[in-house]
């Protein structure tokens, strides 16, 4: 028996710790929280603001096993990690195992090594109240703004939405780029590039050092320099320095991740979290750029041996942001021996970090930056070449050179010629290209991050969960934007003739960054009109103050919780009874078949266009708009074109054919069966013959691969990976199996897997009335249409058996359902417009909402 046992909240950080302990520790993983605010209701007491935790239901048998190990241990180490959320669940651990002070020790490290683990337990130190109260009071404050917002929205936007404080200041910051990029009007102005030949004919590219803003202003300048001598006017050499950028911070590791590797910010912290839990980095949540002794030690001397001294620079760094924490280190490999490992995807983030730590202790790189003048005193402008040389590469040598998308596309880090000065030069070609400003870009996952930062809003543990949370909410989406095409001219001088030719350039593409949804921006709208404060950006960094100051001791957390909530719940009140109905309607014009306005705006099912006012005695009409259409931009045209759908076509194999658009975009109709239309391809487009080669794809791709004990098996993709479906089971394909080419034994042997599974499933079962008793990962619960419900217990408080479910009657069963759902068996009322307007409707249906 151990007389120690240590208690983490991974099963891979215990994995790695309980290598380095004796056989007189016992290491455990809590597996997270466990125990939290409730998932139903909001679980606060608003006169006191106590939260009211219980341990959630898939944890209660893990801490029924921690409870029986805590009682055969002498002493319980706390080891979660060393944030604020750690710190919490240390606290819950010990509150809910009843851990008495003095058998309980909280140890927290950096890293997971030998070395680290060992000086943790020799320096044990108690919880940290201040830093438990900080986690608690971020969590009941956005539990709080969340669950009193969101009926708001409920109420005056639609159903199923939902608000939080730093999340919604992310879609802001994401709606406001929009608007500023819809907004923005681009100037046309001309820029020269020129290429010059010196007597020995090498190439010099250079650039005029001043921009024309009219076509015939450029072309004035190109038929003076038709006759112009070339002459090179001054060349300046003069010696620079570059300095390797700091070590990782959580936030730099996501930019840097996101712009070397391509990981998205939830991607890279995933990998991180592997890499800190399996020993090989520091924690991962930091936003210090400090490295302690031994770290700069060790890096001095991995330096000097693979490099040579003269690249060693020992420094450290400062962090510029008040709010970091200088206690933690930035993050760092734990042991600079280990060059790389042996995952690929780890090895990937890990071979970032090795090398930015490295080259944050190497010397600065040494360049000669070299300026050429080139010009006539005629001329009212000059041109310059710059160019640039590595004279020693210091940290270069292990880290490279990244450009950012700001940077410029032109390389100026080339080698130019040696010329002096009076020397004449031959121009090769000289082009006046009309270039258009570009507003400023959108936001990717890395450039969100680093906004945030500055705003100082949110922390390190936030920025990922907040970033995922806007785009499941479905605010925010990484849809592709088509370009649009507009005329450009180019002027080109080439021995003495000058060549003018409109070109067409596209502009205004992208993809994989940030674009609102409709919806996301009508809530943007309704709450910075509504609760300017809260989604105020300066108000959300002070919020992030406070909880730094709870954590440093400096205030108390439900003190500030009591002056947040006296502001913030009278104009919760004050919204939800006077602000109006939002729904983003946006007037287009008038219907010129009907005479009737038309309106672009949100519908019970998402962006729509309405024909027609509701109050109109005669129902309006809709249509579903399509990918890449929004409501702040279409117009009157496209939305018309969207009441051509649906539209008949030819029968096809005796069943009929039609082409519309629906929630889930545009599709072909082919008897009962609908098949999405290509990303991309215009649904009105989709003639007879395109149809029927869409639905042959369709068939193609459904037709059976196997059969098994006489019924067809065929095979597809979803949404959760590929799977083959028999008779009416999907069953997930693994990786395991080489999906391009199952083979019968493959085919068999996940079907018998599954129908074993479905087989144990049941304990008891009523299909007519849709309820079932089922074993779940958890034990046995309820199962009524779609809802799952909790198996109360019995009469002497002890759980049921799964033998005794089966004798258990279907009154029974309701009888838990109604305790737990009073309205589960009340029957709904269909809405009584529902039928006459699917026969109006093109693909959206009639909202319920009614225009005040």
């Amino acid at each position: 028996m151990s007389k120690n046992l240590v208690i983490v909240e991974s099963p891979a950080k215990a994995k790695t710790i309980q290598k380095y302990l004796g056989k007189d520790f016992e290491v455990k993983s809590s597996f997270g929280h466990i125990r939290d605010l409730p998932k139903k209701g909001m679980g606060i007491d608003l006169a006191t603001f106590s939260p009211d935790y219980e341990v959630s239901a898939d944890k209660k048998k893990l801490v029924t096993e921690l409870k029986a190990a805590v009682k055969k241990a002498e002493m319980v180490w706390l080891a979660s990690d060393e944030d604020r959320e750690g710190e919490a669940i240390a606290w819950h651990l010990a509150d809910e195992l009843k851990l008495k002070p003095e058998n309980r020790k909280r140890i927290v490290f950096h890293e997971i090594t030998k070395n680290a683990i060992l000086k943790a337990i020799e320096n044990p130190r108690d919880i940290d109240q201040n830093l438990v109260n900080a986690q608690q009071a971020r969590r009941v404050l956005d539990r709080i703004v969340g669950f009193e917002m969101s009926p708001v929205l409920w109420k005056k936007i639609k159903p199923g939405l939902s608000a939080g404080r730093v999340q919604s200041v992310a879609v802001r910051l994401i709606v406001e780029r929009e608007k500023e990029i819809r907004e923005f009007v681009p100037k046309a102005s001309f820029k020269l590039d020129g290429i010059f030949l010196n007597k020995t004919e090498q190439e010099i590219s250079a650039k005029l050092k001043k921009d024309f803003e009219k076509e015939e202003d450029a072309e004035k300048f190109l038929e003076k320099a038709k006759t112009t001598e070339f002459k090179v006017l001054n060349v300046e050499t003069r010696p620079g320095t570059r300095s390797a950028s700091a070590p990782f911070t959580t936030s730099t590791l996501q930019q840097e991740a996101s712009s070397r590797l391509g990981y998205n910010v939830t991607n890279t912290m995933r990998l991180a979290q592997r890499l800190y839990e399996e020993g090989y980095i520091t924690y991962m949540r930091t936003d210090s750029v400090n490295l302690s002794q031994e770290a700069i030690e060790g890096a001095k001397k991995q330096i000097t041996s693979e490099y040579g001294p003269e690249y060693s620079s020992p420094r450290n760094y400062t962090t510029k942001s008040a709010s970091a924490q200088e206690a933690h280190e930035a993050i760092r490999p734990t042991d600079f021996a280990v060059k790389s490992i042996g995952d690929v995807q780890l090895n990937r983030l890990y071979q970032l970090i090795y090398k930015r730590t490295l080259a944050s202790q190497m010397a600065n790189a040494k360049i000669e930056k070299t300026v050429i003048e080139i010009g006539n005193a005629s001329l009212p402008q000059h041109f310059e070449a710059q160019g640039e040389v590595i004279i020693f590469d210091g940290f270069l040598k292990a880290y490279g050179i990244v450009k950012t998308e700001d940077d410029d596309e032109e390389n100026n880090e080339k080698l130019l010629p040696k010329v002096r000065v009076g020397e004449i030069l031959s121009y090769k070609k000289i082009t006046a290209s009309e270039k258009f400003t570009r507003p400023s870009a959108r936001y990717t996952e890395a450039g969100l991050v680093k906004k945030l930062e500055e705003l100082g809003i949110g922390r390190p543990s936030t920025y990922a969960p907040t970033i995922q949370t806007i785009q499941n909410r479905e605010y925010v989406d990484k849809r592709e934007i088509d370009p649009q095409t507009r005329e450009v001219v180019k002027m080109s001088l080439i021995k003495d003739k000058i060549k003018k030719e409109v070109l067409e350039e596209k502009f205004g593409g992208d993809k994989n960054k940030f674009v609102p949804t409709d919806i996301g921006e009508v809530v943007n709208d309704f709450l910075t009109d509504n609760f300017k404060e809260i989604l105020d950006y300066g108000f959300t960094a002070r919020v992030e103050e406070s909880f730094d100051e709870i954590a440093n001791g400096d205030q108390k957390w439900k003190e500030m919780m009591t002056n947040f909530y006296s502001k913030f719940h009278p104009r919760i009140e004050d919204v939800e009874e006077n602000a109006d109905r939002a729904n983003g309607d946006r007037l287009l014009g008038v219907d010129p078949k009907t005479g009737k306005n038309v309106h672009a705006r949100i519908g019970r099912f998402g962006a729509m266009i309405q024909i027609g006012e509701t109050e109109d005695e005669e129902k309006p009409i809709f249509a579903s708009l399509m990918s890449g259409q929004n409501i702040a931009t279409i117009s009157l045209a496209e939305a018309l074109e969207l009441f051509k759908l649906p539209f008949e076509l030819n029968e096809f194999e005796g069943q009929g054919v039609s082409v519309g658009v629906g929630r889930f975009g545009p599709y072909v109709k082919w008897g009962e069966t609908f098949i999405s239309i290509p990303k991309g391809e215009d649904p009105l487009s989709v003639s007879q013959a395109r149809a029927e080669e869409i639905i042959n794809e369709k068939k193609k791709a459904d037709a059976p691969i196997a059969t098994y004990k006489g019924d067809p098996v065929t095979k597809g993709t979803g949404r959760f990976g590929p799977f083959i479906k028999y008779k009416d089971l999907f069953i997930n394909v693994p990786k395991k199996y080489n999906f391009d080419s199952l083979s019968q034994s493959d085919i068999n042997e996940l079907i018998d897997a599954k129908l074993e599974k479905e087989a144990n499933r049941y304990i008891q079962q009523w299909e007519k009335e849709k309820i079932s008793i089922e074993n779940g990962r958890w034990g046995p619960f309820v199962k009524f249409g779609k809802a799952m419900f909790k198996i109360p217990k019995k009469k002497d408080d002890t759980k049921y058996e799964a033998e005794e479910l089966k004798d258990v009657s279907l009154d029974e069963v309701k009888k838990w359902i109604t305790d737990q759902d009073k309205n589960a068996f009340v029957e709904k009322k269909k809405p009584a417009a529902k039928k006459p307007a699917a026969k109006k409707t093109t693909a959206a249906k009639k909202p319920a909402a009614k225009k005040k």
